[in-house]
């Protein structure tokens, strides 16, 4: 089994998750499947997403929890995760919006453990 993180974010989504960090202080992302932008992460002030018995904790981005729902992850779990930041706005309340960027999922697979 690999010593890889399950999630890692781009030199891009560091700078903007630190700026984040900032103004709100401590953030949490949170990764779902939902119908409207299921690759897009939300953003949000640590505790204001309430997080259910069935999420993951995948990791850590600069200090900050990254949760999945579960019935992703039973779909991904064979991925790593890289967030990365686009220009636009997502879908949704995520803290990176009012810049004009969004968090964005990007995966590899990669082989489950054996």
């Amino acid at each position: 089994m690999s010593d890889e993180p399950l999630v890692s974010a781009t030199p891009e989504a560091i700078e903007m998750i630190r700026k984040l960090k900032e103004q709100h202080g401590d953030i949490m992302f949170h990764q779902s499947g939902g119908c409207c932008d299921g690759s897009a992460p939300m953003c949000y002030p640590l505790g204001e997403f309430i997080t259910g018995p069935n999420d993951v904790l995948l990791g850590e981005l600069e200090g900050c929890p990254f949760y999945i729902g579960g019935l992703q992850w039973e779909r991904w779990k064979h991925t790593r995760l890289t967030i990365d930041l686009v220009p636009g706005r997502g879908a949704g309340f995520s803290l990176e919006a009012p810049h004009g960027f969004r968090f964005l999922t990007r995966s590899d697979i990669c082989l489950p453990p054996s």
